[in-house]
């Protein structure tokens, strides 16, 4: 977006080449992408509208092909050579009405440049979040325990009896992955969840609810997707998962084409929230029951990290950052956050939204509302969020995919109209 509007830009990039969390093994060492992974969000919701992906793409296409489309559209804009690759932004502070931002290469080499802003997107899901506090007895446990984010390979999974902690996307993937090769699965979670198929009427599922019905209040939305839900995965608890203790879009889905049927095959047994580690590899559950456990996968979440920050000046503290539209710092004018929002749907689209935006701003096709008003904006957006979703530290940043879009539009026009 910057390239276009003609506005100079220096990127940097820890790792070798582009793609990010997408890219399997990536060298940055923050990628927490397994080589089962696709997306679960489908192909013509996930591509930026300035760059459609190939029509050759599946529904639902797979981590070596979402880095491929990542390395072709940077060709196609012609913006490679912007890109400082293998260096890391090792600080960001203001000094005398800039940014200064210091950097080392990892070839050598370093130094620091002043800009007059910085846009940051390092991602939030590859700081892994482990349970807090550590369940009893964690310290002692004799057998193996990973955060999702260093699973690669379903290996680690044979042969062992393998417990899974997490009800999200991955924790549902790895149990599917689990129930095929390990002695025994085992899937536990402190709630219910809602889980959605990727496909409803023969469409990906993302793409069955039309737009217009955003527009519509919560309960219709929650009616209509209820009715769909329905008549596809019907009751959770037929499958033995516990009944979710809240609303449908009230916490965000999962989604998973396999773990019902699993479930219902008996391949992956369900189990309540880890009470304690008891000696050994004994595992206790909530309920009382008990386990012999060679592997844990915690699927617990990440934690939204800046690195290069002081964290006197910019800190997300359980997860909240109190941002503008989800995008501008008041209190750090000239710094922008793209992408951390967790939407229901996919991210892509709606930061390429968020840089359109940001480009108006830098641009001076646009300006900010006074101070007064991004504050309460804030305010009542986190008002929304407390209301709509239950507690949860994922549900810090959430969006709705297409009216999100749409306040980004009205942000953008109104923006226009203060210049």
């Amino acid at each position: 977006m910057l390239g276009a509007r003609g506005i100079p830009f220096d990127c940097f990039e820890k790792g070798s080449e582009v793609g990010g969390n997408w890219r399997f093994e990536n060298d940055n060492g923050m990628s927490s992408a397994y080589r089962s992974l696709h997306i679960n969000t489908s192909r013509g919701l996930m591509a930026y509208a300035t760059y459609p992906m190939p029509d050759d793409y599946p529904d639902y296409p797979n981590h070596f092909q979402i880095a491929k489309y990542f390395d072709d559209y940077v060709d196609h804009f012609g913006f490679r050579g912007e890109i400082r690759f293998r260096t890391e932004v090792k600080g960001v502070e203001p000094v005398e009405g800039e940014w200064e931002v210091r950097f080392e290469g990892r070839d050598g080499g370093g130094g620091s440049e002043r800009y007059r802003a910085v846009l940051v997107a390092n991602g939030h899901h590859w700081d892994p979040r482990w349970p807090e506090p550590p369940f009893p007895g964690a310290d002692a446990f004799e057998g193996e325990q990973i955060h999702v984010h260093h699973y690669r390979e379903p290996e680690v999974l044979r042969g062992k009896r393998v417990l899974v902690l997490g009800i999200g996307n991955s924790a549902t993937d790895i149990a599917v992955e689990a129930s095929r090769i390990a002695e025994r699965t085992f899937l536990a979670m402190r709630r219910g969840a809602y889980v959605l198929p990727k496909y409803m009427n023969g469409k990906p599922t993302d793409e069955s609810a039309s737009p217009i019905l955003t527009r519509f209040p919560l309960s219709v939305q929650r009616f209509f997707i209820g009715r769909m839900l329905g008549f596809t995965a019907g009751d959770m608890t037929a499958y033995g998962l516990p009944a979710p203790d809240h609303k449908l879009l009230e916490a965000h889905p999962t989604v998973s084409a396999e773990l019902l049927s699993r479930l219902g095959h008996g391949d992956i047994e369900v189990k309540r929230n880890i009470d304690r580690f008891t000696g050994g590899r004994t595992v206790r559950f909530a309920d009382g029951s008990e386990e012999e456990i060679d592997l844990i996968v915690y699927c617990t979440g990440y934690k939204i990290s800046f690195p290069f920050f002081d964290p006197q000046l910019v800190a997300a503290q359980d997860n909240r950052l109190r941002l503008y539209r989800r995008v501008v710092s008041i209190e750090q004018p000239g710094l922008y956050f793209l992408g951390f929002i967790q939407p229901l749907g996919a991210i892509m689209p709606v930061a390429e939204a968020q840089a359109e935006w940001v480009a108006d701003l830098l641009g001076g096709r646009a300006t900010l509302p006074p101070v007064s008003e991004m504050r309460d904006e804030i305010v009542g957006y986190e008002r929304k969020m407390r209301k709509r979703y239950v507690a949860s530290k994922r549900h810090t940043v959430q969006v709705d995919f297409h009216p999100y879009l749409r306040e980004l539009r009205r942000e953008r026009k109104q923006a226009a109209q203060r210049t």
